[in-house]
C-alpha cells in the first residue's frame, strides 16, 4: 500500500498545473454526481429485473393452462369418437363381403363419424390404423396397420396407459401435433392392436398463442428430449434479431431446464448476450412451454439512461477542462511556448528553439534561464548527434571495403587454382576456351564503374562461370533462366548472384551427375524484386540449414567471416541489408535430396537500389 501511494504522489507531483486543477474540480463535482446517478439506475434495474420475471411468470403460467385445456379438447374428440361402437366394430369386421353394408356403412357410421370430427376445427384429421387384411382403404379416416410406423409403437402406448402426445407427429409431424391412443387390443387374428390417431396442426394449437409478434417475452414451445425441434412465431422480433442464434439459444437453455425447479427463472449466457427464461412442463406433452427475454432488451430503459448520464457528464467535465485551460493559459502562457517547443524536440525537430527576446546583457527571470539553457542544450544534441552519424558512416564504409576483398579474393582464389591444376594434368589446348570465359569473370569482378549493374550482365557472368566450370570438372550443370526483357534490363547490386550460384556448385552439385540450376524473378506487393536460385542438387543438412538460418535472421551488424566450407551466403545478406534496409537481403529453403532455393529480397523501384 505504502508503494502505491508513493507511486501516486509521484503521478500528481508529475502533472500539469492544469491537470492538477482539472482533477481537483472533477472529484469536487462530477465523480459524486456520476456515482449517485448509476446507484440510481442500478436500483432501477433490479425492480425493472424483478417486474419483468413476475410478468413472464405469469404469462408462461397462463399458456400452460390454455395448452392443457387444448389437449384437453383434443381427448374429448378421441374419446367422442369411440362411442361410435357400430364404426369401431366395422373397420374390423370384413369390409369387403358386402358391397351394399359397405355402403350403408358410409352413410350411417363414417358419415357420424365425419361430423364429429368437422364439429373439432382444431382438429385436421383423425384417422384408425387396423390390422384387418381386410379393410377398405377407401377414406383417410380408414388405414391398415401397416401404414402407421413406427410400427411396435403400440408397446410404448401400453406403457404410457394407453394414450400419448407427440409435440411432433410421426406422420409428415414438421407442423403437426398428434395424440395417439389403443383403441382395441389385438387378437386371435391381429398382431397389432388398433391405434387412433388425432392431428391437429401446430398453427390451430399454438397460432393465437405464439402470434404476439412483439414484447419483452418471446414464447416457445420445446419437445422435453430434443431442443432442436420446438414450435414458435418466426415472425417475432426476438426470432428475427436471433437469426441463425436461435436455436443455439433454445439448446443452452434447455440444457437447464428442471421439472422440479419450474418456478426459478433460468439464465443462460452466449457470447456478449445474456438470456433469461421462465418455463412450465407439461407432462402429458413431454414438452417446455418456455417464456426467454434477452437481459439488453429488458434493459434498455436503463441502458440509455447510463448513455445520457455519461454524456451529462463528459459535457460537465469538457466545460470544467476548458474553464482550467483557459486560466492555466492566461497565467502560464510562457511556461506554454517552452512545453510546446518541447513538443516539436519530440517530434525530432531539433531547430525549435524558444524565442525569449532578451537582449545579450539581460537574465530575465525563472522561466527564461529555463528557456535559455534550453537553447543551449539543443545546440549541444545537434553537435553529439552530427558526431555519431559520421562515425557511423565511416565504420559502415570500412566494413563494406571488407566485404568486397572478401568477395573479390575468394573467388580469384579458387578460380586461378582451378585452371593451374587443371592445366598440369590436362595439358589440352581447350584450356584456352576455358581462359576466355575465366577473362570475362575477371574483367566483370575487377571493374567496379559502378555498385550496380543490369541483371543481365550479372547474368551472363554466371553463365560464363557455369562453361568455366563445366569444362574444368567436365561437369553436366544446366543453368536456365528464362526472365522477361524489363527484368533484364533492371539494376541489381554488383555480385549480388555469383556467390550463390557457386556455393550451389561447389557444395550441392553431385560428383559426375546432371545438375540443374534455375533463376526465376517476380515481384511482391509491387515493392519488392524477388530472385530465386534453385537447384535440384544434394540440399543442406538440417542442422546446417538451422544455422544457416538463423544467420540470416539475425538483424545485427557484426561483420562476417568466410567459414571454413567458403564464402557463406551470409556476406551477400549482410551486405543488402547494410544498403537497403531490413526488409532486404537473403532467405534460403532446402530439402535433403531434393532441392536448395536461395531468394534475394531487393527494392523494386530502381530509385532505391543504392548499389553496394
Amino acid at each position: 500500500m505504502k508503494d502505491l501511494l508513493n507511486k501516486l504522489r509521484k503521478l500528481y507531483r508529475n502533472s500539469r498545473i492544469s491537470q492538477k486543477l482539472f482533477l481537483a474540480f472533477s472529484v469536487m463535482f462530477a465523480i459524486p454526481a456520476i456515482l449517485v446517478s448509476f446507484l440510481f439506475i442500478r436500483t432501477q434495474e433490479i425492480q425493472l429485473y424483478k417486474d419483468a420475471m413476475t410478468a413472464g411468470s405469469s404469462h408462461v403460467s397462463r399458456l400452460n393452462d390454455q395448452l392443457r385445456s387444448r389437449m384437453d379438447m383434443l381427448e374429448n374428440a378421441s374419446s367422442t369418437a369411440l362411442t361410435q361402437k357400430a364404426f369401431v366394430d366395422f373397420i374390423h369386421s370384413n369390409m369387403r363381403g358386402d358391397g351394399l353394408r359397405l355402403v350403408k356403412f358410409r352413410q350411417n357410421e363414417y358419415e357420424q363419424m365425419h361430423n364429429i370430427i368437422q364439429s373439432y376445427e382444431m382438429i385436421s384429421e383423425l384417422s384408425f390404423y387396423v390390422d384387418n387384411p381386410n379393410v377398405h382403404e377407401i377414406w383417410p379416416e380408414i388405414y391398415h396397420y401397416d401404414k402407421f410406423w413406427p410400427q411396435d409403437y403400440w408397446v410404448t402406448l401400453r406403457e404410457e396407459g394407453g394414450a400419448a402426445y407427440r409435440l411432433f407427429a410421426y406422420k409428415d409431424g414438421d407442423h403437426t401435433l398428434s395424440y395417439y391412443r389403443l383403441v382395441r387390443l389385438q387378437g386371435q387374428q391381429q398382431q397389432f392392436p388398433t391405434i387412433m390417431e388425432v392431428r391437429a396442426q401446430h398453427n390451430e394449437v399454438f397460432g393465437d398463442l405464439l402470434e404476439e409478434s412483439g414484447g419483452d417475452f418471446f414464447s416457445v414451445v420445446v419437445d422435453g428430449t430434443n431442443p432442436s425441434r420446438y414450435v414458435y412465431n418466426p415472425e417475432h422480433e426476438f426470432a428475427l434479431n436471433a437469426g441463425e442464434d436461435l436455436g443455439e439459444i433454445i439448446d443452452h437453455i434447455h440444457r437447464q431446464l428442471d421439472v422440479l425447479q419450474q418456478e426459478s427463472p433460468v439464465k443462460v449466457t452466449i457470447g456478449d448476450h445474456t438470456y433469461y427464461a421462465l418455463y412450465r412442463y407439461i407432462a402429458p406433452l413431454n414438452a417446455y412451454v418456455v417464456d426467454i427475454a434477452s437481459h439488453e432488451e429488458l434493459m434498455k430503459g436503463p441502458r440509455s439512461w447510463y448513455a445520457l448520464v455519461v454524456a451529462i457528464t463528459l459535457c460537465v467535465l469538457l466545460l470544467i477542462m476548458l474553464l482550467v485551460s483557459h486560466t492555466t493559459r492566461r497565467m502560464l502562457r510562457r511556461l506554454d511556448s517552452v512545453i510546446a517547443s518541447m513538443r516539436q524536440v519530440r517530434k525530432g525537430q531539433l531547430d525549435a528553439k524558444i524565442h525569449t527576446g532578451l537582449d545579450d546583457n539581460e537574465s530575465g527571470d525563472e522561466i527564461d534561464e529555463v528557456a535559455v539553457s534550453y537553447n543551449n542544450m539543443l545546440d549541444e544534441i545537434k553537435t553529439l548527434m552530427t558526431q555519431v552519424v559520421d562515425k557511423q558512416l565511416i565504420a559502415k564504409n570500412a566494413q563494406l571495403h571488407s566485404l568486397h576483398s572478401q568477395i573479390n579474393s575468394h573467388f580469384l582464389y579458387n578460380a586461378l587454382e582451378s585452371i593451374r591444376m587443371h592445366a598440369e594434368v590436362q595439358r589440352q589446348p581447350a584450356i584456352a576456351d576455358a581462359l576466355v570465359s575465366l577473362g570475362s569473370q575477371l574483367r566483370y569482378s575487377m571493374q567496379w564503374r559502378s555498385d550496380t549493374v543490369a541483371l543481365s550482365e550479372e547474368l551472363a557472368n554466371i553463365q560464363s562461370y557455369i562453361r568455366f566450370i563445366n569444362f574444368m570438372e567436365g561437369g553436366s550443370i544446366v543453368l536456365t533462366a528464362d526472365l522477361p526483357p524489363e527484368v533484364l534490363r533492371y539494376a541489381i547490386p554488383k555480385m549480388c548472384m555469383q556467390p550463390i550460384v557457386e556455393n550451389a556448385v561447389r557444395h550441392a552439385a553431385p560428383p559426375g551427375s546432371a545438375f540443374n540450376i534455375q533463376i526465376t524473378v517476380s515481384v511482391e506487393d509491387d515493392s519488392l524484386l524477388l530472385i530465386e536460385i534453385r537447384d535440384d542438387g544434394a540440399g543442406v543438412e538440417p542442422d546446417i540449414l538451422s544455422s544457416l538460418q538463423a544467420a540470416l535472421q539475425d538483424g545485427s551488424d557484426t561483420p562476417i567471416v568466410a567459414s571454413k566450407n567458403g564464402l557463406g551466403l551470409e556476406n551477400v545478406h549482410k551486405r543488402l541489408q547494410l544498403h537497403y534496409g531490413k526488409g532486404c537481403g537473403l532467405s534460403i529453403d532446402s530439402v535433403q535430396g531434393v532441392y536448395t532455393c536461395v531468394t534475394i529480397r531487393l527494392p523494386w523501384e530502381n530509385v532505391n537500389l543504392g548499389g553496394w
